[in-house]
């Protein structure tokens, strides 16, 4: 962990799956935005990039991954075991956001608040966001996995949503661009970004400030 972070980290486990934990990134001054993320032991190291960004400071609260990627996928996407997926939304919209209330002081509206995931979490993010858009009042999706597809019928109230993928990740862009288009056909605010890069953090970590600032700086 870099010492350059002045923020700081708070991890717990909660009773859920067995002792789930999940890290907080406390920005040095109070938050006037809230990050919302899966694979929460990789995002939330990236505070540091958005302590040396221009954008306002941002808390993020991210859950921790499975190691075992089917099971991992199975919680962060709806198609693939209902029920896996049901426990985790709840566990991740309900618990984790009543945490981070209760002993982060944070309670920001849905303007000030995003959900943010990454490749499988990706899904996540635009399901949740989905569902929630009245908690969640955007979405953040670097290479979605391809699992979770837009759904025939949008929600009446949509999300914005910020999308990234690599032109060297020819999967993940399709994906991207596919819901991209959906999300703006239902009338959702979008932005889709494609640019030279691959499937990884350094990618997406890249992006996470202009995502932030996107959001959150106006």
């Amino acid at each position: 962990m870099s010492s350059s972070i002045t923020g700081e980290f708070v991890t717990v486990a909660f009773n859920y799956d067995g002792g789930r934990q999940v890290t907080a990134y406390v920005p040095p001054v109070p938050p006037e935005a809230v990050v919302f993320a899966g694979d929460g032991q990789l995002v939330t190291q990236w505070g540091g990039v958005l302590e040396v960004a221009d954008v306002p400071p941002t808390m993020i609260v991210g859950s921790h991954r499975l190691d075992d990627e089917t099971l991992r996928l199975h919680e962060y996407s709806p198609v693939f075991d209902a029920q896996r997926f049901a426990a985790h939304e709840k566990f991740f919209v309900e618990d984790v956001r009543h945490w981070a209330r209760s002993r982060l002081g944070v309670a920001l509206p849905a303007e000030r608040t995003a959900v943010l995931g990454v490749s499988a979490s990706g899904e996540l993010a635009l399901a949740i966001g989905l569902r929630h858009p009245d908690i969640y009042g955007a979405v953040f999706c670097a290479s979605p996995g391809g699992g979770y597809r837009p759904p025939a019928v949008m929600p009446n109230t949509l999300p914005r949503a910020y999308l990234v993928a690599g032109t060297l990740e020819p999967f993940f862009l399709e994906n991207a661009t596919r819901w991209a288009a959906a999300l703006r056909d239902a009338g959702a605010e979008v932005v889709i970004v494609e640019r030279v890069g691959s499937h990884g953090d350094a990618f997406w970590k890249e992006e996470f400030p202009l995502m932030v600032a996107w959001a959150f700086r106006g």
